[in-house]
């Protein structure tokens, strides 16, 4: 029961009037035979297929006219502007905002607008939630340069009002991706990020997410094999009551495979690796590693190119939004329905970034005539942003 909305499955109509007319005795009660609405989430059944499709009809259009945002007259498929590195710099120091501080009025705005849509994201549209984790964070501190995001975020809304995702038939049995990104917060800090759904026993079925992780770490990881272990834990930490739920609703569950990107990680969880360095990770990381020797978890590594969870851990560029919108949202005809229809997508993104990329990279280790270092060096850091323009187009 979530507040007064809840659904029942019956076996004779009888006994669901029963129901009815015992609720009735105290309680006034509305009856959707058709399971068409649920705590505001619309719900389009296909019980031949064995699908349902969620969407939430109305509630983005609604929310923007109640901020009198106005539309753009351009399309934004990103939630976050994506800022390029800036190629030839041997450092590369973290993006300062200097811009003017908002009043307290602006501040409780963006975190009024942020817990509107708060709700679709969790819900719905999941490729909302790095945008609105970043906005909640800066709002406490609003400056200028956060309300123009969350202006460029309302944007991308008004252009995905209608977000849709579908959830298929399965044996139940909870599989999660893990990420992390290195060092991509303010204050040095990493972000971690789980894809959590609900598949077939051979792992080959794709479904919907039923829980997104997209979060700052809160300690500063020491290297990247660290975020990683960080976000292995906190995605276990989720999983755990859903296990839970999920055998006390009668569907027992196997050790939940867990996959992740960094071979470092999934060898210090299983340990296959010897560990010298990393003994000054903090010590909540080990809970996870007695959970696998438990046969709770099975950690295994996977290439980063088919993690579905590497979508939520940094901002993106708007070729990549465009490229796994079908993944993490449903479209009709485009959404794959297995695990290699969307690793498919994955790959030839990574393919087409690294074959134009490669075009050039043959020429970033050449030097400049007459043997000016100073050239070749502009020369390379020259190629360095062809090579991101063609990879990642300008919005």
């Amino acid at each position: 029961m979530v507040v007064d909305d809840f659904g029942v499955q019956y076996f004779s109509k009888e006994d669901a009037d029963h129901l009815i007319d015992a609720i009735k005795e105290s309680y006034p009660v509305k009856v959707d035979w058709t399971g068409s609405k649920y705590v505001g989430i619309d719900l389009k059944w296909d019980y031949d297929k064995g699908e349902v499709i969620l969407s939430m009809k109305g509630y983005v259009e609604k929310a923007l006219k109640e901020y009198q945002h106005t539309p753009p007259t351009k399309p934004f498929d990103a939630p976050t502007k994506y800022h390029k590195p800036e190629f030839g710099q041997k450092v590369q120091y973290e993006r300062e905002d200097k811009s003017q501080p908002l009043t307290a009025k602006q501040i409780k705005t963006i975190q009024e607008v942020c817990g509107k849509f708060l709700y679709t994201s969790r819900a719905i549209d999941n490729t909302m939630q790095h945008a609105l984790n970043e906005l909640c964070i800066a709002a406490t501190k609003g400056t200028q340069e956060t309300q123009e995001a969350l202006e460029y975020f309302l944007n991308y809304c008004a252009t995905h009002p209608e977000a849709q995702i579908i959830y298929r038939a399965s044996d139940m049995i909870l599989s999660v991706d893990s990420d992390a990104a290195y060092q991509v917060a303010s204050k040095s800090r990493s972000r971690a990020s789980g894809y959590h759904y609900l598949g077939n026993v051979d792992g080959k079925l794709f479904n919907g997410a039923i829980f997104i992780l997209a979060k700052v770490i809160k300690s500063v990881m020491q290297s990247a094999a660290e975020a990683e272990c960080g976000g292995l834990y906190m995605n276990a930490k989720e999983a755990v009551p859903m296990r839970i739920t999920l055998e006390e609703l009668n569907h027992p569950q196997p050790a939940t495979p867990m996959r992740t990107d960094n071979s470092t990680a999934d060898g210090i969880m299983n340990k296959t690796v010897k560990q010298k360095q990393s003994k000054s990770m903090d010590m909540r990381f080990y809970w996870l590693q007695d959970r696998v020797e438990q046969g709770q978890f099975k950690i295994f590594w996977a290439p980063g190119k088919i993690n579905l969870a590497d979508y939520h851990s940094k901002v993106q560029p708007t070729t990549v939004h465009r490229a796994l919108r079908p993944i993490y949202l449903y479209e009709q005809g485009k959404s794959p329905s297995t695990l290699q229809g969307c690793d498919k997508i994955l790959e030839s993104l990574a393919t087409g970034t690294k074959t134009k990329a490669a075009v050039t990279s043959q020429y970033l280790n050449t030097t400049a005539p007459n043997g000016s270092c100073h050239q070749a060096r502009h020369q390379q850091s020259q190629l360095r942003q062809a090579i991101h323009r063609i990879a990642y187009p300008v919005e």
